[in-house]
Parts: C-alpha cells; sequence; structure tokens
C-alpha cells in the first residue's frame, strides 16, 4: 500500500468500493511508487463521462530536477470501466460522494480504491469514537 485516507472511514459510512487506474506521468508515477503520495482531503468527481481524482498531492521525486510544469495537486484521470463509470453516475447523483481510500500497487500499476459513501452526521462519529474507546477498554481488560 502507498497511501491511505484514514480520515475517509471516520467520515463517511462506505456503502460499495471500486478499484481503478490512476494516469500518471513518469515524474509522478516513480514518485508514488516509492510512497510520496497523499490522499487526505481528496475526493473523485464525474466531468464529462471520467472520473477524474482532486487534491490528491504526489510529491516531487526529486525536487530539484522536478520538471518545470510540476503540480502536485493537479487533477488526475481515473482509469474504470464503462460499466463501473456509468454505476457511480447513478449512485452520485443520489446524494452519494465518491472517496478515494487507499492507493496501491498492482502488477506495476498504480491503482486506486474508490468508495461510493454517504457522510456521517456529528452524533454518528461520536458513536464511532465511543465504540473504538470501549473496544480498547476490553483489550486493556483481556491483556491485564
Amino acid at each position: 500500500m502507498i497511501a491511505e485516507n484514514k480520515k475517509a472511514r471516520f467520515d463517511y459510512e462506505i456503502l460499495e468500493t471500486f478499484v481503478g487506474g490512476i494516469v500518471l506521468t513518469g515524474h509522478e508515477a516513480k514518485s508514488a511508487k516509492m510512497g510520496r503520495m497523499d490522499l487526505s482531503g481528496s475526493h473523485a468527481i464525474l466531468r464529462g463521462g471520467e472520473i477524474h481524482l482532486l487534491n490528491s498531492s504526489i510529491h516531487s521525486f526529486q525536487k530539484g530536477n522536478a520538471p518545470k510544469d510540476f503540480e502536485e495537486l493537479r487533477t488526475r484521470k481515473l482509469l474504470l470501466s464503462k460499466k463501473e463509470i456509468r454505476e457511480i453516475t447513478g449512485k452520485l447523483q443520489s446524494g452519494f460522494s465518491l472517496v478515494p481510500l487507499k492507493a496501491f500497487i498492482s502488477h506495476g500499476f498504480v491503482k486506486i480504491e474508490l468508495a461510493l459513501a454517504r457522510g456521517k452526521k456529528k452524533s454518528d462519529k461520536r458513536e464511532t469514537i465511543k465504540k473504538r474507546e470501549t473496544e480498547r477498554e476490553i483489550q486493556r481488560g483481556v491483556r491485564k
């Protein structure tokens, strides 16, 4: 795994996941494979029948040797099948969000796991925190 959006599972209720490729330049691909990618605060949108990833940061491979037109936060196209895009399109229109969960390498290619998600309310987030704390207390009791 290259990068993970840890906050996504806390802020959103995950309903369905998809895996797709990401279009990168050579400089970005090498940097991403080294783990210099950040998905926190990023999201995906539907634009012109294609899905694009916004606000994901891929840091420069070599700071002094970066291309002149290199942008860390540029919009990147995601590669999904037409069937998946149609399915996502229908659900996005009904109020869901498309959030990246993690980036990983599969057969030498950088892949992104996307999730169709619904935003949690503040009370749901508090409930999640309470569950997590009670599980920790139980684990501490078991260890003693």
